[in-house]
């Protein structure tokens, strides 16, 4: 939820407008916002009204009793009206305050998907191997696509043998160096109820990319980011405690909607993956330093595993609507020429705490929290990676040497 009494503000405005926000949308939060106010000092001026004719009643005498009771109850009825006026704009208001996403920070570049800027390039280009990473998979074993679509539809897999191998090894990999860090690791919930969607600034905007259980309201998390937003929802923080830093590691499901025909092959992009997920609640002075913070883990991950990559500070318009700035992390995929995405962070800033009515308590007052998250590990997209760029030339698959301690394996041959 963005902060309504900034909105009338040009800046803070100009900063939701650049994510193609509708300005019609903002003024009419801004006049529904008002009309609010007062409907609420309305009802704040009836109920001082009403208690007070209501006393009179009992210092009334007999006769005046009467009359005394029937202007109660006009008062009465003239809140229950202002009440239902009130009800009414703040539903409005909150329907459409929904809507709009936090304003992008100021050192976000404008423009649209091409437009983000590259802050930094690590490693080389090199050329495509002789498989690509889903010729590469079938070749090992590791991934078998024809049976995944056979027994669940497109965009399923089976990862099977040296990849389960490697995919533990990349989680227990990250979720040491996490723990390291101060993070606390949880696997958390994958289903959770439409309120949490909502909270964790998912809902209305990408409803679309969500799986839900039929007669049950519980949905498919995305990301363990949802869940992990829930941990201090309602919560009043003392400072002290901050920076709270969570990992999550769980299953995540994805509709993929709008990618009819995009990276059918392999398991670049598929409908259930599993993913390590960093969570931060900071203190709103220090959110930005938390921002590099993530980013610097995530660089640390990617240059431990000799993965050539940039950089990316993506454009205003293409951040998500929790999101004041992201940055992306792009791998080289030999196969395409081309950089892909593989990981990202966000700082989200009050956004979510404000829809989660998360604060910090100190010695200033209260503030809602700032909360920040990035990707550590997505392993189905990692493993892709890892199958083009440790592929050798006798068809072997050669296990990153960070790796080799969770994994005891050097090198892994195709499946006989």
């Amino acid at each position: 939820m963005i902060d309504l009494k900034r909105l009338a503000e040009p800046g803070y405005s100009a900063g939701i407008k650049r994510k193609g926000a509708d300005g019609a949308v903002i003024d009419q939060v801004i006049a529904l916002s008002s009309q609010r106010h007062e409907a609420q000092l309305a009802v704040e001026r009836l109920r001082a009204e009403s208690n007070t004719v209501s006393k009179a009643i009992g210092k009334a005498s007999p006769e005046d009793r009467p009359a005394k009771i029937e202007a109660a109850a006009a008062v009465k009825a003239a809140l229950v009206e202002a009440e239902q006026t009130y009800n009414t704009l703040d539903g409005q208001v909150t329907e459409l305050a929904l809507q709009l996403p936090v304003p992008a920070h100021e050192s976000v570049p404008d423009g649209g998907e091409d437009d983000g800027q590259i802050i930094a390039t690590v490693g080389g280009t090199p050329a495509a191997p002789p498989m690509d990473h889903a010729d590469f998979g079938r070749h090992l074993g590791w991934v078998d696509n024809e049976l995944g679509a056979d027994v669940s539809g497109s965009r399923f897999a089976y990862i099977m043998g040296g990849a389960v191998q490697i995919e533990f090894a990349l989680v227990q990999y990250a979720l040491a160096k996490l723990v390291a860090r101060g993070f606390v690791p949880v696997v958390p919930p994958v289903l959770v109820r439409e309120q949490m969607m909502v909270d964790a600034g998912f809902f209305p905007t990408d409803r679309h990319q969500v799986y839900s259980i039929e007669g049950d309201d519980l949905f498919l998390v995305g990301t363990a980011e949802v869940p992990l937003a829930g941990v201090h929802r309602g919560d009043r923080i003392d400072d002290t405690r901050l920076p709270l830093r969570y990992c999550g590691f769980s299953s995540c499901f994805r509709r993929e909607a709008g990618t009819y025909g995009k990276d059918t092959r392999g398991i670049f992009r598929v409908h259930q993956f599993d993913k390590v997920e960093m969570f931060v609640w900071s203190d709103p002075d220090k959110s930005w330093d938390e921002h590099e913070m993530l980013l610097e883990i995530e660089r640390e991950i990617l240059d431990e595993l000799a993965l050539p990559y940039r950089v990316v500070n993506i454009a205003a318009g293409d951040l998500g609507s929790a999101a004041a700035k992201k940055y992306d992390c792009e791998v080289w995929l030999p196969s395409e020429g081309a950089y892909r995405e593989v990981t990202s962070c966000s700082n989200y800033l009050d956004y979510s705490a404000r829809r989660l009515d998360a604060r910090i308590k100190g010695e200033s007052g209260s503030r809602f929290a700032h909360t920040l998250n990035g990707t550590a590990i997505p392993v189905a997209r990692m493993l892709v990676f890892l199958m083009e760029h440790y592929q050798q030339a006798d068809g072997t698959f050669t296990v990153p040497e960070v790796l080799r301690p969770f994994c005891g394996l050097d090198s892994i041959g195709p499946r006989s």
